[in-house]
Parts: C-alpha cells; sequence; structure tokens
C-alpha cells in the first residue's frame, strides 16, 4: 500500500518523477474562478478550457457530481477535474457545498486511471478550500480510493 506524502509547496508543480496527475474538486455549475483553479489557469488554460465545454455540453456527457475529466497538459503531466462540489457558497448560503460522496466517485475512477497511466496524484487538500470540506472526512476517501490500492499520493500545502 503507498502512502500519502505531506509537503508544502505547489500543486501545480508536482514533484518527483513519472507520470503525475494533478487533482482538483470542481463545482457542478461550470464556474471556474476562485481558489486553486487561478493557479491551474496561470500554468496551462487547457483545463479551463476543458471544463467549460465539459458543462456547456453536459446534455451529451457524463457532467455531474462525481464525474472525472483527464487534461493532458504535459507529456507526462495530466489534470483530473473532479466533480464534487454542488453549487458555491453564496451570502445566503447554509451549509457546505462539499460533496463526499461525489469526491469518493471522482477518486474511485482516478484512481482506475491512474493505474492505467502509471500515475503518481498529486493535490492540494481537496474539497477543503472553498467547498467548506474537512480533511478529517475527505483523507479517508483518498487513502481507500488511491493509496490503497497502490497510487502514489503527494498532497501539498501551500504556503
Amino acid at each position: 500500500m503507498a502512502e500519502i506524502t505531506y509537503v508544502r509547496g505547489d500543486a501545480t508543480a508536482p514533484l518527483g518523477k513519472g507520470v503525475k496527475v494533478i487533482a482538483h474538486v470542481c463545482n457542478d455549475l461550470g464556474g471556474w474562478g476562485k481558489g486553486f483553479v487561478l493557479a491551474l489557469s496561470r500554468r496551462w488554460p487547457e483545463p479551463e478550457a476543458a471544463f467549460r465545454r465539459w458543462h456547456r455540453e453536459r446534455a451529451k456527457n457524463d457532467f455531474g457530481l462525481g464525474a472525472l475529466q483527464l487534461v493532458r497538459v504535459e507529456p507526462y503531466v495530466w489534470v483530473a477535474n473532479l466533480v464534487g462540489q454542488r453549487g458555491i457558497r453564496t451570502g445566503r448560503s447554509t451549509g457546505v457545498p462539499v460533496r463526499y460522496e461525489a469526491i469518493d466517485a471522482g477518486l474511485a475512477a482516478l484512481g482506475d486511471r491512474a493505474l492505467e497511466l502509471g500515475a503518481s496524484v498529486h493535490m492540494p487538500r481537496i474539497g477543503c478550500g472553498l467547498a467548506g470540506g474537512r480533511w478529517q472526512k475527505v483523507e479517508p476517501l483518498v487513502t481507500g480510493r488511491l493509496t490503497a490500492r497502490g497510487v502514489p499520493v503527494t498532497v501539498y500545502d501551500f504556503d
């Protein structure tokens, strides 16, 4: 079984050799404009463009809570757009947008793809920023769907 490695740094500059997948959580409204996605968009335009197209064409595809989209941004780097958030927080919001069951489903699909690619997975503490989730609930999902299957995971805490 692989383990989760915790480091200080930038998840958009994943450490190590080999194929790497950068995973993050997206909302189900097609919104892209706050949080970690801004750092992704500063590095590569493709994940945002692919996500917006995926959402726009959702009547004809699998877009929705729990869905996963992999976007290749470099020869050995992919970005995983994982829909794990229902809506966004607003001034009138009660509760948090995170949907742990959707993150779990997306991580299961990510585990399959990471094994196919022979990839390690790199991420911030997904679902715990704008989505309002708690890492104590997300970490066991990452362990169960990725590291328990032998997928190495690095979690980045940005300074």
